[in-house]
């Protein structure tokens, strides 16, 4: 019988209590079966990305789910959610009332599955290469409060920050500052190709055709130690077009797991009980979807030529259309579940009205309709990507004011030319780093912002990030965090269309699905089991 499996929305917050994982990789049962998991996230090394899987590179939530199960990191955010816990180190924490000086200490024994001895030295490297990169994903602008790192002996790494940040435990738990071997990841430049070395709870072998990864097998460390139970002996994980080849390989047998993308049909279809062989499991989902905009492009540069898309586009349509109760319209960057939430656009905007969007546009002298191409990726977010740009389009279009075209494209080829401003406006999912309210602005608005965009607003970069920052009290930053969010609702930089939960299915006999995936999309391998059907 089906079963749907609801798990609590996690609460979110610095402070939040939390029950830490614990054991290592021996007391999990390690059964020798293996487990195929589906996804329809594509790995590919091309020209403009050579180096997709470097942790000094990789900066989308499919290459860090690769990442996590490979490449081990000081710190993890929890089983039960919450506060991240030491996983290569023992013991982390500030040493200062300023939150300014972060002191690591390593586990013992601890070793690259080659079986090198993992020292303070090698985490120094690998966090210190990173930076020094710069890799042109913007990822190493996680780690921009980072001001030197000292070390002391074999064991002790000490992070001295330019300011004061409560959100650098969390930092610390992503895949860019990731442990690597000197040996194999080259100081001042990426690592190209597929080969991933670490001292995570797997290591990875991959089989690849035409640049691109078609399976990906995960096969459990012996050298392992940390706070992870591994529940497996091997996954494999096979790249699939798109959701309706991956279900066919779920009724099949040929896999055991879909994660993400499933369609919205599939997702409904599963959720009535139709499929008896499989289970649905929802979690809380912290996902978002977006759109970007080219400040500087001459189609969108007048501010208010962005503040009338925000004033008509109808996201509860959207919503409703395209993916029912499988999300909710977003009115802000920040998810509503998340602290320091505001529904900053709803609060300005209020309901699609044509006529608050023609009297932007007059006031500003803008001629209408105005033209513009949207731009989407093909088959990174899902099969409803194109029907929800087509609603957009038609909303748009509707109102008289624009005159819209869409145009999708494959992510191989939509991610390098927004990076390189090809796109004045496109569509883009945020997965969260880490549950931080920070972490759905800083990367946006900083100055290493990660769409390369040309906005810059100083007082969010050089006063209200950085204040927000020094409240580990996350509800103590929500007042920095507000005034963000409602400049952002003022100049439409980024326009938020809604947030997802997300979904995994599974056939009968797999267990630990529940924890396969945390709030912030991380896929959790090591949970997934054999078990008894029930």
């Amino acid at each position: 019988m089906n079963r749907k499996t609801l798990v609590l929305p996690a609460v979110v917050g610095l402070l939040a209590p939390v029950l830490a994982a614990c054991g290592g990789s021996d007391s999990g049962s390690g059964g020798s079966a293996e487990i195929a998991v589906g996804t329809t996230d594509s790995f590919t090394a091309t020209k403009d990305a050579p180096a997709p899987l470097d942790p000094a590179y990789a900066y989308d939530v499919g290459t860090w789910n690769i990442l996590r199960q490979t490449v081990q990191t000081l710190m993890i955010q929890p089983k039960g959610e919450g506060d991240p816990v030491p996983e290569a180190a023992q013991s982390c924490g500030f040493t200062d009332s300023g939150n300014e000086r972060y002191a690591c200490k390593l586990r013992d024994g601890l070793e690259f599955a080659n079986g090198d001895k993992i020292t303070a030295a090698d985490v120094k490297y690998s966090i210190d290469r990173a930076r020094a990169i710069k890799a042109d994903s913007e990822v190493s602008a996680l780690l921009n409060t980072i001001d030197t790192v000292e070390t002391q002996g074999d064991n002790e790494v000490i992070f001295h920050l330019k300011t004061a940040d409560a959100t650098f435990p969390y930092k610390l738990s992503t895949p860019v500052a990731g442990i690597v071997n000197p040996d194999d990841y080259p100081k001042n430049k990426l690592r190209d190709g597929f080969d991933v070395d670490g001292s995570g709870p797997y290591t990875l072998s991959t089989e690849v055709k035409n640049d691109e990864v078609v399976k990906a097998t995960f096969t459990k460390n012996p050298n392992y130690k940390g706070t992870l139970t591994v529940n497996n002996s091997k996954v494999d994980m096979i790249s699939y077009a798109d959701a309706d080849a991956m279900g066919k390989a779920l009724d099949k047998g040929d896999i055991d797991v879909m994660t993400r993308t499933m369609s919205p049909e599939q997702i409904k279809k599963l959720d009535s009980g139709a499929d008896t062989n499989a289970d649905l499991v929802e979690m809380a989902g912290l996902e978002i979807r977006y759109l970007a905009f080219n400040t500087d492009a001459p189609s969108v540069k007048s501010k208010a030529v962005r503040q009338a898309m925000a004033q008509l586009i109808n996201r509860g349509e959207i919503v409703s259309k395209v993916y029912g109760t499988q999300a909710e319209p977003l009115y802000s960057l920040v998810p509503a579940s998340i602290t320091g939430h505001s529904n900053s656009f709803f609060n300005k905007y209020g309901d699609p009205s044509t006529a608050k969007a023609k009297a932007l546009l007059t006031a500003a002298n803008i001629t209408t309709p105005v033209k513009l191409t949207l731009h989407y990726t093909t088959d990174h977010y899902g099969s409803g990507t194109k029907k929800e740009f087509e609603i957009l389009q038609k909303q748009l279009n509707g109102s008289g004011l624009f005159d819209v075209t869409i145009q999708g494209s494959l992510w191989s080829k939509f991610v390098p030319a927004e990076r390189k401003g090809q796109y004045d406006v496109w569509g883009m999912g945020w997965f969260p780093d880490f549950p931080d309210a920070d972490n759905y602005l800083a990367p946006f608005l900083d100055k290493d912002n990660f769409l390369k965009s040309p906005y810059r607003n100083s007082k969010i970069i050089n006063t209200l990030i950085p204040a927000s920052r020094r409240e580990a009290d996350r509800i103590a930053a929500s007042d920095n965090l507000t005034e963000i969010q409602d400049i952002v609702a003022d100049d439409v930089p980024i326009l938020p269309l809604w947030q997802g939960k997300q979904y995994v299915a599974a056939r009968d006999d797999v267990t630990g699905t529940a924890y396969a995936l945390n709030s912030s999309s991380t896929l959790q391998l090591w949970e997934l089991g054999r078990g008894v059907s029930g």
